[in-house]
């Protein structure tokens, strides 16, 4: 730590799991008012997890429930980001266990994120609905080198997925595979990557392979963030749903299951829902404590 404040207490819980060693985990602080930028990060670069949560009171004039508003960020290893899903559905889940599931509401850096908790059983919910996203193209020799950094022939790339920068409160190129074997054999040029997303200004690159209509596996390498893959990516679902309606190739009403962690051993499912008239995406999953 940098300041003579004193060890915050930190929670771990993970995202998109039921269970401690499925989905994503995050670190979160719930009140993280006695902490500077430099000791956020620090706590976020010990804990080594894609990111961490610091929870402080709502900015006023922020709507909502008294008592449950809240501004947040978030810090990978390596850095500030405006936005994380997993993290932000971990804080909800640990909140709803201390004061009661229902809606909260997030102020981020990327905008307003309600989230609404719900516990269906034994399992504790949430699902936050995203900022309005929009799609972006990328230039050819910017796709060239995320390419080459990937070690993914062009070939290899599904043609009905054409390749977007997708934002839903973080920026992600989304790339789609044309099999599975093709996302399933990851192993990248790190350094070179991470140099294209810092000039793109990109969070992650979402890698993404088709089962069914309504089915996805997907994969997200964030490099920029120091770790070599996200087990589990809220923000780039919410990206991808945008995505997905802006071409068409899922109904603008519909649920998406999206699998993610399976190749790293700590498998997640993440539920993205699109209603028609509504450019916001919602994305959700379970959560529950490690330690």
């Amino acid at each position: 730590m940098t300041t003579n404040a004193p060890r915050p207490d930190v929670l771990r819980y993970t995202a998109f799991s039921d269970t401690p060693d499925g989905g994503n985990p995050a670190g979160l602080v719930l009140d993280a008012t006695a902490l500077d930028d430099s000791d956020m990060l620090a706590v976020a670069a010990e804990l080594g997890y894609s990111e961490s949560a610091f929870l402080t009171p709502a900015p006023e004039g922020l709507e909502g429930r008294e008592g449950r508003t809240y501004s947040v960020r978030y810090f990978s290893p390596k850095a500030e980001v405006p936005f994380c899903g997993h993290a932000t559905v971990a804080a909800a889940v640990a909140l709803a266990e201390r004061i009661g599931p229902g809606e909260l509401v997030f102020s981020t850096r990327a905008g307003v994120v309600p989230v609404e908790v719900a516990q269906e059983g034994g399992t504790i919910r949430a699902t936050l609905t995203s900022v309005e996203p929009h799609i972006e193209e990328i230039a050819d020799a910017d796709l060239t080198e995320a390419l080459a950094a990937l070690d993914w022939p062009a070939a290899d790339l599904d043609p009905a997925f054409p390749p977007r920068i997708a934002f839903a409160g973080a920026r992600h190129l989304v790339l789609a595979a044309a099999t599975r074997a093709r996302l399933a054999d990851l192993a990248y040029d790190f350094a070179r990557l991470e140099a294209l997303m810092h000039r793109l200004d990109l969070t992650t690159i979402q890698l993404v392979w088709r089962e069914t209509d309504t089915v996805f596996h997907v994969r997200d390498p964030f490099p920029v963030g120091g770790v070599v893959e996200d087990p589990a990516t809220g923000a780039a679902a919410a990206a991808f749903g945008a995505y997905a309606r802006e071409f068409g190739l899922v109904p603008e009403d519909t649920v998406l299951t999206l699998h993610q962690g399976e190749d790293l051993g700590r498998p997640g499912r993440l539920t993205v829902t699109l209603r028609a008239g509504d450019p916001r995406v919602r994305v959700g999953g379970a959560g529950t404590r490690i330690s």
